[in-house]
């Protein structure tokens, strides 16, 4: 749908007048240009609420120039930021050609960022570590997905039901905390609420209500209590503005949940905030030490945020007094300046960066924790945890401790003494023995708390032990412990390879890998690498084991193939994420079927049973057929996730007539076909005949099917069928 003419002019008009008022600096021809192109991209769109597509776009570039003023590259970002994901005629290098690789690169982030977040998708740690990736590369990429969500949020109501409860949830659990976690405390508060009114629209309502009845008596009290204070402050000849501080509906809420508490006496909290407009810490200081005679303070209820800002860089001095007829009042006070990065964070700090060092200092603190747990998710067990990563750090509270030489150092609450270590460095973390804390000697367990003095001691033969995960809780301590461990795995692995191999080659014995596979199986190890970790510890006696008789060439084929199949199924679960129950991840107990064998990319329900949580079949299993018709109701909606770019493994088992160069064919039909990764083949043959084992790599079930078929297709091959009928 068409933007008129007239009223495109008038909109371009009123976003450079906004740009130029804001903006340190502006390129009005890139606006324009920015502009032009989007409305020609967009003007076949239109949104949910039939209004032409381009009023978005344009509503999240005035949002970047006007409530979260952060320059003009963001602003042409925001009119672009859809044309990638929504028109195949653009692609990024289309936009990189127009407008320049800084453009490109944010508009490329923020369209896999779109990409990341369709369905449930970002419940996958994969999806996580990318987002961050994108958001690492150019801090303006999450700025502008700020914007973004902020006007499909005001604009919600014309979607359906359903997809308003995912995007509010998805607001509420990454976006609204993301925010805080670079300092914009004004976008923060109103994504919560407009979460939480979709949420939750009754409560909402109520609170709302009731907030909107006691109004009238709040604002006569904050009068009484602030005209003293008003007066005294005069004095000194300080600018000022004093005000009650606005209270947040859902920060109500959660305390009202949090304390089980009715709203009356979550409310009745009155709250006031002075700023002060000349940029002096030292007036800070002088207002408080006012408040202070005037009315009595609440002891413990004092937090110095100037001397000792926040990780997001907040600043300000918050106290509790006792005000008129008995009623406690919290009050914050805090320079114009300081009130500007509250509320705008990371889009203030941008605003003073030019030329000076110790801004580009903190604007680059804003993306620090990204690259540190980016560089930490090197493995997969590292990697599988980057979610409970990010979420400690946007949700986590903070506690400040000092070293013996007196050196600040900020930590999560419920921090313990190992992570103090590993926050100083990652030798102390790995050689800490003990702690002191306050001078005197606590366990590594101890819980820390603000104010607190740490010495660590440490020892070179001390190492990290796996209860430590049991009480880290920063990512750097977990993730370091992680990877301290799964190094520890792999040594003792090797060393157990090395006794395997010298203990076979005395008794004059060969083991193939599918024999190998077969005897960790039979002894319940899940892979090779536990297998001769245990030889290592001497949990295996490798004399007992081995000299069990073994079986001849005719009964092995059988358990030979199970093995392989084993082996291939757990390979191929693990690479399919976690199994989603009723659209979200879940960690429930799953055991798989034995009469199917499902992997990922079959079509896969559940099955409630005792002792194995929730056993998994295809949809199509005989068995699972049966237990449909006499307990239905023990069944549940199962799927594997859908992972972007993933394949996965599937085996397959040929058998046929013997001829020359049959491998080599089969090898190529398959290699030949969109590029399709084999991980292994085995052929045997006997009498002319051969039967054999592929597994190989496929995008999903139609590309299983293809393959399949040109299989079919080799001369002398009888059937191809998926591997699935030898079970133990």
């Amino acid at each position: 749908m068409n933007i008129a003419p007239v009223t495109a002019v008038i909109m371009l008009d009123e976003l450079i007048k906004n740009c130029q008022k804001n903006l340190p600096a502006v390129n009005v021809e890139l606006i324009k240009k920015a502009f032009d192109f989007s409305a020609v991209a967009h003007e076949n769109d239109t949104r949910a609420s039939n209004e032409p597509y381009f009023t978005h776009p344009y509503a999240v570039a005035n949002i970047l120039a006007t409530e979260i003023p952060f320059d003009d590259i963001s602003v042409s970002c925001a009119l672009l930021h859809d044309i990638v994901e929504d028109n195949m005629e653009y692609s990024i290098d289309t936009i990189k050609k127009n407008f320049g690789e800084d453009i490109a690169l944010i508009v490329d982030g923020l369209t896999k960022i779109q990409q990341l977040f369709q369905g449930a998708d970002i419940n996958q740690a994969e999806n996580y570590r990318k987002l961050l990736m994108s958001v690492s590369k150019d801090i303006r990429v999450i700025v502008v997905k700020f914007a973004d969500r902020l006007h499909n949020m005001r604009t919600i109501d014309f979607l359906n039901p359903e997809k308003r409860k995912r995007i509010a949830k998805e607001t509420l659990e990454i976006y609204a905390p993301l925010a805080h976690r670079f300092g914009l405390g004004k976008l923060k508060w109103e994504l919560e609420d407009l979460a939480f009114k979709e949420l939750n629209k009754q409560a909402y309502e109520d609170i709302k209500k009731k907030i909107s009845a006691k109004r009238p008596e709040r604002e006569k009290y904050i009068d009484k209590f602030s005209d003293p204070i008003v007066q005294k402050i005069k004095e000194y000849g300080i600018k000022f503005e004093i005000s009650g501080r606005p209270k947040h509906l859902y920060s109500i809420y959660r305390k009202m949940i949090k304390r089980n508490k009715p709203f009356e006496e979550i409310y009745d909290l009155f709250a006031v905030r002075i700023i002060l407009e000349a940029d002096d810490v030292n007036q800070c200081y002088t207002a408080f030490g006012i408040i202070n005679q005037i009315f009595i303070p609440v002891p413990d209820r004092f937090k110095d945020y100037i001397a000792i800002p926040k990780t997001n860089n907040y600043q300000s001095i918050h106290t509790t007094v006792v005000g008129p007829d008995g009623e406690l009042v919290e009050v914050q006070i805090r320079t114009r300046k300081m009130h500007d990065i509250a509320e705008k964070g990371v889009a203030a700090h941008w605003r003073y960066k030019e030329g000076n060092p110790a801004i580009d200092k903190t604007m680059s603190s804003y993306v620090s924790w990204i690259r540190e747990m980016i560089e930490s998710s090197g493995t997969e067990d590292v990697r599988k945890n980057i979610l409970e990563n990010f979420k400690l750090n946007l949700y986590s509270d903070e506690i400040y401790v000092f070293t013996p030489n007196g050196d600040l150092r900020r930590l999560p609450l419920k921090s313990t003494p190992v992570d103090f270590a590993f926050d100083i460095h990652s030798k102390i973390g790995f050689h800490c023995i003990g702690a002191k804390v306050n001078k005197k000697i606590v366990p590594l367990d101890t819980l820390l708390h603000s104010g607190d003095q740490v010495e660590i001691i440490i020892s070179k033969n001390q190492h990290p032990n796996r209860n430590w995960l049991k009480f880290v809780v920063t990512h750097k301590a977990k993730a370091e412990v992680r990877k301290w461990l799964n190094k520890e795995d792999d040594d003792l692995a090797k060393t157990g390879k090395e006794l395997w191999d010298k203990k076979i080659k005395k008794l004059k014995l060969s083991f193939t890998p599918q024999d190998v596979a077969k005897l960790y199986l039979n002894l319940k190890y899940e892979n090779t690498k536990q297998f001769y970790k245990a030889i290592a510890q001497g949990k295996i006696n490798l004399d007992e084991i081995l000299s069990t008789p073994q079986p001849n060439k005719e009964e092995k084929k059988l358990p030979q193939v199970n093995a392989e199949f084993e082996n291939f199924t757990q390979f191929a679960r693990s690479s399919g994420g976690t199994l989603v129950v009723g659209g979200e991840s879940t960690n429930m107990l799953f055991s798989y079927s034995k009469c199917c064998n499902p992997i990922p990319g079959d079509q896969v329900v559940g099955f409630i049973t005792k002792g194995e949580g929730i056993k998994i079949h295809r949809k199509n299993c005989k068995s699972m057929l049966q237990l449909s018709e006499k307990e239905s109701e023990k069944i549940i909606s199962v799927e594997w996730p859908a992972l972007e770019n993933s394949n996965f493994i599937v085996g397959l088992s040929l058998k046929g007539e013997d001829s020359p160069g049959l491998l080599s064919e089969v090898a190529h039909q398959v290699v030949t076909f969109q590029n399709t990764n084999i991980k292994s083949i085995n052929i045997d043959t006997k009498n002319s005949k051969f039967e054999g084992t592929v597994t190989l790599f496929v995008q999903n079930l139609e590309h299983l099917s293809r393959v399949i078929d040109r299989l079919r297709k080799i001369k002398g091959v009888y059937t191809v069928t998926r591997l699935e009928n030898y079970v133990q």
